[in-house]
């Protein structure tokens, strides 16, 4: 039998995907087989398998850690918001259906068995689950139907460890008053408590440790400092150092990016690795502003595209997009977005609205209907501007296609592991404006700096950029997150929670 913690919050954004992450890799460090595990995700940044199943962004970042390719077994059951009311529901990698809060949670058990059978097949291929709680573990409202929380652990027969973040404040409170709302058989299971995101002098909070442990019995794990040099991508929200309409002028010795942050956007996790210290400067945009002296405009996915194209058209900043490319601003557009830079997006089967069609920015000539069959794919490929190496994943119902001739914007020559020879995307005549349907377009270092490159005449010293901390490789990051945690964990303590001998 596997070895099973669960990481449960006392609510969310406390960090319990970041904690998960981090013992996925300090467990495989002591050379255990890890696997992450969330029953239930409700995000829009999710990823593509080897196998064309759609998980969880949160969840294979968690994998990469663990050093061990993504399963949709590690999220089983995947929620994609449309509106506030109702999201796409996909189980085991593939769209189910589309259901409102309401209908799905009636009866759960259908999506607990799915969830549960992959958390048993997780079991019989690994040493090691790190399973991953939802929101506040104790959320009474929703304990019924609840079957990520604490169900999970008590079917994998889980440890459970209590996160808590004491940025927000009030931690006492936060981790006193979720172990009092939980049942006897609930509470049995919790061995301890992480306090998370401290600032200033840990010493300080050595009364804090002593009074949480004496008042809950639990002994605390550790006390995690903040930190803003490690880059993790978050589960579903911008990470708390993100730029959000900026008040102050834009650098002008910096590459100034804009990304719109749409009402529904998805996978903005995209544009993360565009902000380079010293170099360049990213800001997520929702107010509609002038576009001068931004060096850069990218339209991120969505999961209601045509929603958010007609945010766009009524908030004014279709008028801002079109000002600033006609005054020569470049324009990139990542899936839902490219679909945008386009005429027509169509929507007859009604996929992620009401049935209908939306006129786009029209700053392609292209045409978007979308299907009922989602596009998963893993690719390999070429940019046919910078002439460098791109990879990445597709997730999208959109077909599209051109109206008249134009210039692809990139060539696909692998496409789930099988070699292809298709050019994809589309780019205006002067290679300002430009789109396709590739996440994960600017995670390859080379691609990423030639493209930078592109925007700029300076001349860029790369031996200083390549330096800087948040251009680490992904590897690199995961490893100083897990020596972030384990110097300030009490590894004794864990691993006498895991039963793992020193």
């Amino acid at each position: 039998m596997s070895i099973n913690i669960a990481v449960l919050g006392t609510a969310s954004d406390v960090g319990k995907s970041l904690c998960a992450t981090a013992l996925c890799r300090i467990f495989h460090d002591m050379g255990l087989n890890v696997a992450p595990f969330k029953a239930q995700n409700m995000s829009n940044n999710s990823f593509v398998s080897l196998d064309q199943g759609e998980l969880a962004r949160a969840q294979a970042v968690q994998a990469h850690a663990a050093c061990i390719e993504p399963s949709v077994h590690m999220n089983p059951i995947l929620l994609k918001p449309l509106n506030n009311t109702t999201s796409q529901i996909i189980v085991h990698g593939k769209v189910l259906e589309n259901k409102s809060a309401r209908d799905y949670f009636v009866d759960t058990k259908f999506f607990k068995e799915k969830a549960f059978s992959s958390l048993d097949y997780l079991n019989s291929h690994f040493d090691m689950v790190i399973l991953e709680g939802a929101g506040s573990c104790a959320e009474i409202n929703l304990r019924a139907c609840d079957f990520t929380n604490f169900e999970a652990a008590h079917h994998a027969n889980a440890h459970v460890i209590l996160v808590a973040d004491i940025d927000r404040g009030g931690v006492f409170a936060q981790v006193c008053g979720t172990l009092d709302l939980l049942g006897k058989k609930d509470l049995s299971r919790v061995k301890g408590i992480i306090i998370n995101r401290f600032r200033g002098d840990i010493e300080l909070f050595k009364d804090g440790v002593d009074f949480i442990e004496k008042k809950t019995n639990l002994p605390v794990l550790g006390v995690i400092p903040f930190f803003s040099d490690i880059h993790i991508d978050s589960e579903d929200g911008l990470p708390l150092d993100a730029v959000v309409d900026p008040q102050k002028a834009l650098e002008k010795k910096l590459i100034n990016i804009a990304v719109l942050l749409l009402p529904h956007i998805s996978n903005f996790t995209d544009f993360f690795p565009l902000n380079i210290s010293q170099l360049s400067c990213l800001h997520f945009l929702r107010k509609p502003r002038n576009l001068s002296g931004y060096d850069l405009l990218l339209i991120p996915g969505s999961k209601n595209v045509r929603s958010d194209l007609n945010w766009l058209h009524h908030s004014g900043w279709s008028a801002e997009i079109l000002r600033f490319r006609k005054k020569g601003g470049s324009i990139g557009g990542i899936c839902g977005g490219y679909q945008m830079l386009g005429e027509k997006i169509h929507d007859p089967n009604a996929i992620e609205s009401s049935a209908g069609e939306t006129l786009g920015l029209s700053l392609l000539p292209i045409e978007t209907t979308l299907d009922k069959n989602k596009q998963l794919h893993r690719i390999e490929g070429e940019c046919l501007n910078t002439r460098q190496i791109i990879q990445g994943y597709e997730i999208h119902h959109g077909i599209t296609k051109k109206t008249k001739k134009c210039h692809s914007f990139i060539k696909i020559i692998s496409q789930n592991s099988i070699v292809i020879n298709r050019e994809d995307g589309a780019m205006s005549d002067d290679n300002k404006v430009w789109g396709c349907y590739v996440h994960g377009l600017f995670d390859l270092p080379h691609f990423r700096f030639s493209f930078l490159q592109s925007l700029t005449n300076k001349k860029i010293n790369w031996s200083e950029i390549t330096s800087q901390p948040n251009q680490s490789s992904e590897r690199d990051n995961y490893h100083k997150l897990a020596h972030h945690f384990r110097s300030h964990l009490d590894m004794r303590k864990l691993k006498n929670i895991a039963g793992i001998s020193s």
